[in-house]
């Protein structure tokens, strides 16, 4: 028989590698030769699934609701706002009043019924002239000049300055007893709604010569004030050196000094009447314990040592009824 020639199995699988080496050799030296900067990727199946698994898109949902929340722009800067109107300061009328010194009003052997209209030792202090706002608070205005006038049946004249307080302001129309040095309660003034209106308020006692309708500042009595027919007015005036805050936005500025602003300062260093430190403490007690005395002796206190009181006043009347303000 004819034999044939066989090849061991070791010789063939190291043929079969040797082939399979020079073949991926050959691949690598033509990449070399050419190389290609954008190779074609190809994906499989497989491939595909693991991409999808691994890599995350977002949504529609998603990309809808970045769109929403995206900061809109800033809204251009609004204007400044306007500053409100200045105050009607403009003065629309005068009066006048004339401030004197009585030394003997409260000498012990003057009797109690006589009234206080005249003063035969009278020392003169001046003359003060107020222009008053009669477009900002005409109802004030119109009431005052009431009381200065005597039209409404009561007058200021012959009536006291009842308190001084040194450094800031002094009142005056304290309502009451004639023979008290005290206003007569008018009957014939209108009910000055404008103690209820914010315009009222706009000014303040910024400087001295400011004339104000006392009300957190009024001390008339609880009786008179119960009065159906009541009508407030007593008024202050600043005297300065500097401003009183404390008196805005509770009593109505209606007008200013425009002369005799050095009556105002004379009247203002008349020295008053100041509780020591220990009645003060009784009274305080007093007052706790609801001792109707406590606000009875409170009455004197800042009252003047001197007799000050206005022994005349009115209306003065000019050719242009309306004049430059006074006061910014």
């Amino acid at each position: 028989m004819g034999s044939s020639a066989t090849i061991p199995t070791p010789l063939l699988l190291h043929h079969h590698h040797h082939h399979h080496l020079r073949h991926r050799s050959l691949q690598i030296s033509a990449i070399a030769r050419n190389p290609n900067p954008n190779p074609k990727i190809q994906f499989n199946r497989r491939s595909l699934i693991f991409l999808s698994t691994s890599l995350s898109f977002p949504s529609p949902l998603a990309l809808a609701a970045d769109e929403n929340d995206a900061t809109p722009p800033p809204p251009p800067p609004n204007p400044a706002p306007e500053n409100p109107p200045a105050p009607e300061t403009t003065v629309t009328d005068r009066v006048f009043m004339d401030f004197s010194l009585c030394p003997n009003y409260f000498r012990s052997d003057r009797t109690l019924g006589d009234e206080f209209t005249a003063c035969k030792e009278a020392e003169p202090l001046g003359r003060v002239v107020f222009g008053l706002y009669g477009k900002l608070v005409p109802l004030t205005v119109s009431n005052f000049k009431s009381l200065c006038t005597g039209a409404s049946g009561s007058s200021y004249k012959g009536t006291l300055v009842q308190k001084i307080f040194p450094g800031e302001f002094f009142m005056a129309g304290r309502q009451g007893r004639v023979d008290k040095g005290e206003v007569r309660p008018p009957l014939d003034l209108a009910r000055n709604t404008e103690t209820i209106s914010s315009k009222a308020f706009l000014l303040r006692h910024s400087r001295p010569g400011v004339l104000s309708l006392c009300l957190s500042e009024n001390d008339d009595d609880e009786e008179i004030k119960l009065d159906p027919n009541y009508r407030n007015v007593e008024f202050l005036i600043t005297t300065g050196p500097g401003p009183c805050p404390q008196l805005d936005n509770g009593n109505i500025v209606f007008g200013a000094v425009l002369e005799g602003l050095d009556v105002v300062t004379a009247i203002a260093s008349i020295p008053t009447y100041k509780p020591s430190e220990r009645i003060r403490q009784f009274n305080d007690l007093a007052e706790f314990f609801g001792d109707e005395r406590a606000q009875n002796a409170r009455a004197i206190w800042n009252r003047p040592l001197k007799t000050v009181y206005i022994s005349d006043c009115g209306e003065l009347k000019v050719a242009k009824p309306l004049l430059p303000p006074s006061l910014p």
